[in-house]
């Protein structure tokens, strides 16, 4: 049995005709129909009755004709998926990224993705989020990864990635290090340092304050959160920051939890409303891909590697 018997029969079926399928396939019309023939003979049954016009499916070729589809279905989606595996084999992928991304470990990520996509040219640029959604959409980012934020629904895929949450960053042996949870109205007459103005933080910083009755003196602007957290650490200032900007290598600063949080938003991959790029799709797949299933496949050994040679 051969896959051009079996598109040959199907094109019969949905043609209506040996004819019209000839014509459809752009094939003989004797060939066709020789082909059906030995496709019969294989089976041991009579597929299609000729003595009808047109040729009427007999009630093995009502059964078979269902396999038939799908296997064809089947076929085709095959060779959807090697074409999309085939277009990230090479191409390029440009990554606009916030400085706040949760727990993900975006350098980890791209390394990864490249040893895995070797042929894709990777490259990557850090901003507020703003201007990287402006990028995107002028066609100058692929992708974005960063916060939530209201409205990017309406024009863009949104992908959930990871959840955060704010903290309230401290000198060590700060006075309000003492407290199991501090309300934000303890912080009144506290130095603040923060992101630059136009920055979700900042915003959000002045709003919480303004909740908790009083304004934020902000007297160190820092335009990483990186930065913030070293003015913390030297006793410079206080700091609402994200939980993961406060861990890991760096300074080190105390955190408390605040008695009544802002929420921070969660962290997405943002790309374009259209249809995603294969290679969208697969880093896309990649970022929610467990980070141990994302090694690289250990290619194995040739044979005879490694053992002694015979004298």
């Amino acid at each position: 049995m051969e896959l051009r018997q079996l598109i040959y029969f199907d094109t019969v079926v949905r043609e209506g005709g040996f004819t019209r399928a000839a014509q459809r396939l752009h094939v003989a019309q004797p060939a066709i129909s020789a082909q059906i023939k030995l496709l019969e003979t294989e089976l041991g049954v009579i597929l299609l009755d000729r003595s009808t016009r047109p040729p009427a499916l007999t009630h093995a070729g009502e059964l078979f004709r269902l396999r038939v589809r799908r296997i064809l279905d089947d076929v085709d989606a095959a060779r959807t998926e090697m074409s999309e595996i085939s277009a990230v084999v090479r191409g390029a992928l440009r990554i606009g990224a916030t400085p706040v991304l949760g727990p993900i470990d975006l350098v980890a990520v791209i390394a990864s993705f490249r040893r895995r996509h070797p042929g894709v040219t990777l490259s990557c640029r850090s901003g507020l989020l703003d201007p990287l959604v402006a990028s995107l959409d002028d066609g100058a980012l692929d992708v974005v990864i960063g916060p939530e934020h209201p409205g990017l629904a309406e024009n863009h895929h949104i992908e959930h990635l990871a959840d955060e949450r704010f903290v309230l960053a401290l000198p060590p042996h700060h006075l309000l290090t003492a407290c199991a949870r501090v309300d934000l109205a303890q912080a009144r007459d506290e130095l603040f340092v923060c992101l630059p103005p136009g920055s979700g933080m900042h915003t959000l910083l002045r709003e919480t304050a303004a909740n908790s009755g009083f304004e934020p003196r902000i007297d160190f602007v820092a335009d990483t959160p990186a930065t913030v957290r070293a003015f913390v650490a030297a006793g410079l200032g206080i700091a609402v920051m994200a939980a993961s900007t406060t861990t890991g290598p760096g300074p080190t600063v105390t955190t408390r939890d605040l008695s009544d949080p802002p929420r921070h938003p969660a962290i997405t991959l943002i790309t374009p409303k259209h249809p995603l790029t294969p290679i969208i799709r697969a880093f896309a797949d990649h970022l929610s891909t467990p980070p141990q299933s994302q090694a690289p496949t250990t290619r194995p050994a040739k044979p005879g590697a490694g053992a002694p040679r015979r004298a």
